[in-house]
């Protein structure tokens, strides 16, 4: 136990502290705030305090805990709602606390709940390490598998099937004379990443069902990803979209440094929404921590650390998880923070010169997995996080550290926002280094989608060329065959790219739904390319009703989609073959 000897916003340094370790956790004063040791000088302590320190002041007892910042694990995570402590904000909120008062504690997971156990390995078995023993139905969409902790392993001594709480012994081990218990609940450091098997290339698609993202710059299963945007460009919305419709197994939302009223809006949204793959509720395969821009901002890196952590825990499991995070720039900022009051040397724009490798510690904890033990399993972590450059800057040092780090990037465009164009994410700068490791998975799918993406690619690329040359002369002084490449690459811009997350239908594409959409677009221009050979002018392609019909198949249900546009291609077959020579 030692004392307060310095106070500096949230850092704390107490000294009579000898014997403390680095990352130990501690509580301080009468309230038990708590706080983290992240330096170490002789007796003295340096604490960074993941709560408002207002009114401690020197001489007030520190105590030790003797373990470091963990995260608990096991069932009742799904569907709940955490701070970035991991304290269970739906309890504090079922218990009356409107407010979090300073120090309050709350479990993460329920003591009292009982769940069902169901063994998977008998008496006699070998399990190691990472071994699923026994499994828990905690939601109708997520099979909860009780794992072997990665540091144990042994014979199975005594097991047996029952309703247990998190907290009653499930099995008994035997290594070498010595006896291990098991729980249902595992507690692991949030900044030690959890072990596994063997890593395993990135080749299998992450469908969002968001356009751009999958047809156009495609992320994989165990992939790592940047939504780069200024104030206003649309980053929490496109979050919230892949948190929504991503098809992975469970998606863990961490709003870190985020204005409350966004969360709220995320939360209540979730309870009206329904997965368009097995039509359950969505609650049942999500995790948020809530980690608002009024919280302390130490506990932001905590956040980061507990949302990852949480991630690994299900991969270890077999399941494919998607984490995003929004966003890291106020978690960067924070750093700053406690460098400045730690007197640091500060490095470019006044953040700490450790803050790339920071970074770095977060967004390789993604990727795919074999899992440790048995039976063999794969599972993978999908990271997305969003960076907010002041004034839309990309050049300042949170993004362009995060770049070096990710292999996807959506950069979102303040001029597509200001037009109401969204998703606002440029097909200029946006690339994914993914696109050629998921082409297999893709054709798999829909075949033919590598050439028909490229060639809807170059086309926006030869519009943006063509866009000086337009400013200058107008595009009435084009030629027809330019005139053509506008008319198309704007219906892949407007038809295709745009889409609207509050639409019923428009929300979620389907990998075959888009193929059928852009292949559509690419016919028109075949036969208008053809049309034009012959004589006629984009003029009438432009007013044709077929341009029309095309821009509305966004409102098609997903049920007659394909007959609606097998109908609408045999239209524009008569249509344009009438238009030849300029009859209309």
């Amino acid at each position: 136990m030692g004392k307060i000897w310095r106070i500096s916003g949230p850092v704390v340094i107490a000294e009579d502290m000898r014997g403390s370790q680095v990352f130990e956790v501690v509580e301080i004063g009468n309230e038990g705030l708590v706080g983290e040791i992240i330096g170490l000088e002789g007796d003295r302590a340096v604490i960074q305090a993941h709560e408002d320190t207002q009114g401690l002041k020197a001489g007030d007892e520190v105590k030790g805990t003797g373990g470091i910042l963990s995260a608990e694990l096991g069932p009742g995570i799904i569907g709940a709602i955490y701070d970035g402590l991991q304290k269970s904000l739906t309890d504090l909120m079922a218990g009356g606390n409107e407010f979090l008062a300073r120090g309050i504690k709350s479990y993460a997971l329920p003591r009292d709940k009982k769940w069902h156990f169901t063994p998977t390995v008998k008496v006699g078995d070998t399990v190691g390490g990472g071994s699923i023993i026994g499994t828990v139905p905690e939601t109708g969409l997520i099979e909860h598998r009780i794992m072997v902790p990665p540091d144990k392993g042994g014979v199975v001594k005594a097991i047996s099937e029952g309703d247990y709480t998190v907290e009653d012994i499930v099995a008994r081990l035997e290594k070498d004379g010595e006896v291990q218990e098991l729980t249902m609940m595992q507690k692991w450091p949030i900044k030690k990443p959890r072990p596994y098997s063997k890593r395993q290339p990135t080749e299998r698609l992450l469908v969002t069902g968001m356009r751009i993202m999958d047809y156009m710059f495609p992320l994989a299963l165990g992939g790592k990803a940047a939504i780069p945007g200024g104030f206003g460009t649309g980053k929490t919305v496109t979050l919230q979209q892949l948190v929504r419709w991503s098809q992975t197994h469970l998606n863990i939302y961490v709003g870190c440094g985020e204005r409350g009223n966004e969360m709220a809006d995320a939360l209540y949204s979730f309870k009206e929404l329904t997965d368009p793959k097995t039509g359950r509720s969505l609650e049942e395969k999500e995790i948020f921590i809530a980690n608002t821009s009024n919280m302390p901002v130490v506990a932001r890196e905590a956040s980061i650390f507990l949302g990852i952590t949480m991630a690994e825990y299900f991969r270890d499991m077999g399941y494919d998880v998607l984490l995003v995070a929004d966003s890291t720039s106020r978690w960067a900022e924070a750093m700053r923070e406690i460098g400045g009051r730690l007197e640091e040397m500060p490095g470019e724009e006044g953040f700490p010169a450790y803050m790339g490798s920071r970074l770095a510690s977060f967004y390789e904890r993604a990727g795919q997995v074999e899992c440790l033990g048995s039976p063999h399993r794969m599972g993978s972590v999908t990271v997305t996080g969003a960076v907010s450059p002041p004034g839309g800057d990309f050049s300042e040092p949170v993004t362009q550290n995060t770049l070096r780090i990710v292999d996807a990037v959506y950069a979102l465009d303040a001029q597509l926002a200001n037009q109401r164009h969204f998703p606002a994410i440029s097909w200029l700068t946006s690339y994914s280094l993914y696109a050629d490791s998921v082409a297999e998975c893709w054709n798999d799918i829909v075949p033919g989608w590598s050439e028909t993406r490229t060639a809807a690619l170059k086309m926006l690329q030869l519009e943006a060329e063509l866009e000086e040359i337009v400013r200058l002369v107008g595009p009435e002084a084009l030629p027809e065959k330019d005139k053509l490449l506008l008319l198309v690459s704007k219906m892949l811009r407007e038809d295709f790219l745009m889409q609207n997350a509050y639409h019923e239908i428009d929300t979620y594409t389907t990998p075959e739904r888009a193929q059928l959409v852009v292949q559509t677009i690419m016919k028109f221009n075949d036969l208008a390319q053809k049309a034009l050979a012959d004589g006629g002018n984009v003029a009438e392609f432009r007013a044709s009703p077929v341009v029309r019909k095309i821009s509305r198949i966004k409102d098609i249900p997903n049920e007659t989609v394909e007959q609606s546009i097998k109908e609408l291609w045999a239209e524009m077959e008569i249509s344009l073959v009438a238009q030849k020579g300029g009859v209309a």
